[in-house]
């Protein structure tokens, strides 16, 4: 068999190419960053996903939906976790009650999805029931505590009740026990209807027509209609 000779060229050349991959490798391991010098990542107030036409449902603890959150778009940050919502809609469902409906033109809800905070033209409607009219409150903003099932502002709001209308600093509604309270310097006008003031007239008289009777003008403080 015969054996092949490897020349002197070839040796050197072999160690000149090894020499130039070893220096090659070490160049850049040189000029990449250590884990060391890596900053960490800081994560930013800027969107990281989109949605168009979501709905997203809360449920009660027996599984039954709670509330349900309903917007045009909503645009998600990657910083608070925090969601921006358009033209949002919530809606509370308590079983034997009256459905209650938040809507307004923008919204925010907060990253365990606990609290909803809805701005500009902000409307809270409850639907009447077997005994109580139509509520609804006007303000430029109303916060929904899904937990605690509370609705509350703490700007200048309108409510009607029926035919009533008050006026108030703020308001709490508790969404179990259907009681509102209007806060600050309050004033308003609640029908005779509305304060239970239609009794049967004495025996001999007629009963007043009801145009006729004037509304009765309610004293500063807070109310509970």
């Amino acid at each position: 068999m015969a054996i092949q000779r490897v020349s002197p060229a070839s040796l050197i050349a072999i160690a000149v190419l090894a020499s130039l991959a070893a220096g090659t490798y070490w160049l850049v391991q040189r000029t990449l960053p250590s884990d060391a010098d890596r900053a960490p990542y800081v994560k930013q107030h800027i969107p990281d996903y989109y949605a168009d036409d979501m709905v997203i449902s809360m449920l009660a603890p027996n599984g039954v939906t709670q509330y349900r959150v309903n917007a045009v778009h909503m645009t998600h940050f990657e910083d608070d976790q925090t969601t921006a919502m358009t033209m949002p809609a919530v809606r509370a469902f308590t079983p034997d009650q009256p459905e209650v409906t938040a809507t307004s033109k923008r919204g925010t809800l907060n990253a365990d999805m606990s609290i909803v905070d809805l701005y500009d033209d902000a409307v809270v409607v409850r639907q009447p029931g077997p005994r109580d009219p139509e509520m609804r409150a006007l303000s430029e903003h109303f916060q929904v505590l899904v937990n605690e099932d509370i609705v509350r502002t703490e700007k200048p709001v309108q409510l009607f009740r029926g035919s009533s209308v008050m006026y108030g600093d703020g308001m709490i509604f508790n969404n179990i026990s259907r009681a509102v309270q209007l806060l600050g310097n309050v004033h308003g006008t609640i029908q005779p209807a509305e304060l239970g003031a239609k009794r049967p007239p004495p025996s001999g008289q007629s009963a007043a027509p009801a145009a006729s009777r004037a509304p009765s003008q309610t004293p500063q403080g807070p109310k509970t209609p």
